[in-house]
């Protein structure tokens, strides 16, 4: 299993300055300390962006990539603002997100097909809304998979996300057990007869309730998506506690094939 540090987003301070006075040093300085988290991927979300700061995504590629050779996730909506993007990286990057929202299917898809870059699909609707159950989130999935076979993208480039849910939704814990049966199905190959690489953002569970909710249940999380096949987490690598129970997972599972 791979970690994603997901700690290079517009809503933390130091980066939304740092992308504000184009002060590569403390991007860097964040990278290094992923890195020692023990972080494979960088997830890049540079936030809304206008059209005169879209250049902001080429700024974070160019100066993460000058102190890392790990794999970058270019996170945006605005496929200009991952188009800049691609344009500076060294190694093709994978793109955050598609689904079924017909804008990004007519404008994200095409760049990935293009590119021929890894692509998450987000398993949520043409509006944006992320079904609770297990059926549901499997049938955006292999509609989500057509799309992207039809525009020439081939499953090994495809990295499903089931989307967890915000700890404060009345039904958050029956959508994490949803969204753990999605994962098992589709990494142990039962719904596409072979096993798809998977993704969930852990740091959704938490995001604005850190302090009403303990990091313990996004550890119980990390274990069991471990165990139902997940290949990666993206979540806060400069958290200790967390990537130290990813470590024990990885070292009791050395002898698995990723």
């Amino acid at each position: 299993m791979l970690l994603a540090a997901d700690n290079i987003h517009a809503m933390n301070p130091v980066v939304s300055n740092a992308l504000r006075e184009l002060d590569p040093a403390p991007i860097r300085d964040i990278v290094r300390a992923c890195e020692i988290g023990g972080a494979q991927l960088i997830d890049l979300n540079p936030g809304f962006l206008s059209k005169r700061n879209e250049d902001r995504m080429a700024f974070l590629v160019e100066t993460v990539q000058s102190v890392t050779s790990a794999g970058l996730i270019l996170d945006s909506p605005n496929p200009r603002v991952l188009e800049r993007g691609l344009a500076v990286c060294a190694e093709t990057p994978i793109l955050n997100a598609l689904s079924l929202e017909q804008r990004k299917l007519d404008e994200i898809l095409p760049l990935a097909a293009d590119h021929q870059t890894g692509l998450v699909l987000l398993l949520m609707d043409e509006r944006s809304f992320t079904p609770p159950s297990m059926e549901e989130k499997t049938a955006i999935a292999s509609e989500l998979r057509e799309r992207c076979l039809d525009a020439g993208i081939h499953d090994d480039k495809l990295i499903f996300d089931p989307v967890l849910p915000n700890l404060s939704w009345d039904d958050a814990y029956y959508r994490i057990s949803e969204g753990l049966k999605t994962v098992r199905l589709l990494a142990g190959g039962a719904l596409f007869q072979y096993p798809v690489q998977t993704m969930v953002g852990l740091s959704n569970l938490r995001s604005g309730q850190t302090s009403r909710y303990s990091v313990e249940i996004e550890k119980t999380c990390l274990m069991l998506f471990a165990g139902a096949g997940l290949k990666i987490a993206l979540a806060n690598s400069l958290r200790p506690d967390l990537t130290t129970v990813l470590e024990s997972i990885r070292q009791m599972t050395s002898s698995d094939t990723d």
